[in-house]
């Protein structure tokens, strides 16, 4: 198991690296095509700033765009009390308890740390889980919060937010430019229309990877947490034989979920931001075999 968190986090950092690079090379194809070094830059703080308040204010957004409402210890005492325990064997303060009434099995993790933390689940998911399988979906959202997995999802955020703003201002300028005055080199130039039309896409698709591999870190460390990654694996496969789909359908949220709780199946396993449930027991099952 814990080579499996440790591969989890160098590959995640891997690939944020990697977007890095690919977020600088299309700023530096922005300033080169149009002589504005301070084009790029400028672009590039505006959607930092932007993606700063999505960070601050995300938590309160995400539970309330699901319907969500807190719970306190007398509403539910066996939710409240497993929560506290996985809390108490992680170093981490309780965070706020929240219930989704919703018969979909799933449930979601938010918060930027530990201490703003909070976890949901609906009431779909407390009707069919028992104890151990319970806890094991719990645990899972706890390592969420553990990693800081927020964090790491608004780094990808503010990434793909300066990639699609930087790819739209290289079209627009081109659109508008005058071409009986330009000078540019026609190579870079034409490079840089391709890398503007594809780059939203190659965004996308990064951020889903970030998203996905966050996914199999957190099982590795609810696993871990609880040390019967048994129970977790029962619970996806209740969920595989049930449903995630929850009826409030949010694109901006999925990636919070503990399993997909969108519609739709087309290009399932490239556009979506869990990993196959399939693959997901597969990981628990060689990790338990692995100290």
């Amino acid at each position: 198991m814990y080579s499996a968190i440790a591969a989890n986090k160098r590959k995640t950092w891997f690939i944020l690296l990697g977007f890095m690079v690919f977020a600088g090379a299309l700023a530096w194809l922005l300033g080169d095509m149009y002589s504005s070094d301070s084009l790029a830059v400028g672009v590039a703080i505006f959607a930092v700033c932007y993606a700063s308040i999505m960070y601050f204010s995300g938590s309160r957004l995400s539970l309330a765009v699901n319907g969500a409402h807190e719970i306190q210890k007398a509403d539910s005492p066996h939710l409240y009390r497993i929560v506290e325990n996985l809390a108490i064997t992680d170093g981490l303060p309780t965070p706020r308890i929240y219930i989704m009434a919703d018969p979909a099995l799933n449930a979601f993790a938010t918060g930027r740390n530990p201490e703003k933390a909070a976890v949901c689940v609906t009431s779909g998911l407390l009707e069919a889980m028992d104890d151990s399988e319970l806890q094991g979906v719990l645990a899972h959202e706890m390592g969420h919060i553990k990693n800081y997995d927020m964090r790491v999802s608004m780094i990808a955020f503010a990434l793909s937010a300066v990639i699609s703003i930087i790819a739209d201002i290289i079209l627009r300028l081109t659109w508008f430019s005058d071409r009986d005055d330009d000078n540019r080199n026609p190579y870079i130039f034409i490079i840089g229309i391709v890398a503007a039309i594809i780059s939203p896409l190659v965004a996308t698709l990064i951020q889903l990877a970030i998203s996905r591999k966050r996914e199999y870190l957190a099982d590795a460390t609810g696993a871990l947490t609880t040390r019967y990654p048994e129970g977790l694996e029962r619970a996806l496969r209740k969920i595989a034989a049930g449903s995630s789909v929850t009826r409030v359908q949010n694109t901006a949220t999925a990636h919070f979920f503990f399993a997909n709780p969108l519609k739709g199946h087309s290009l399932a396993n490239l556009f979506s931001t869990h990993p196959p449930i399939e693959d997901r027991i597969k990981a628990l099952q060689e990790m338990g075999g692995k100290a």
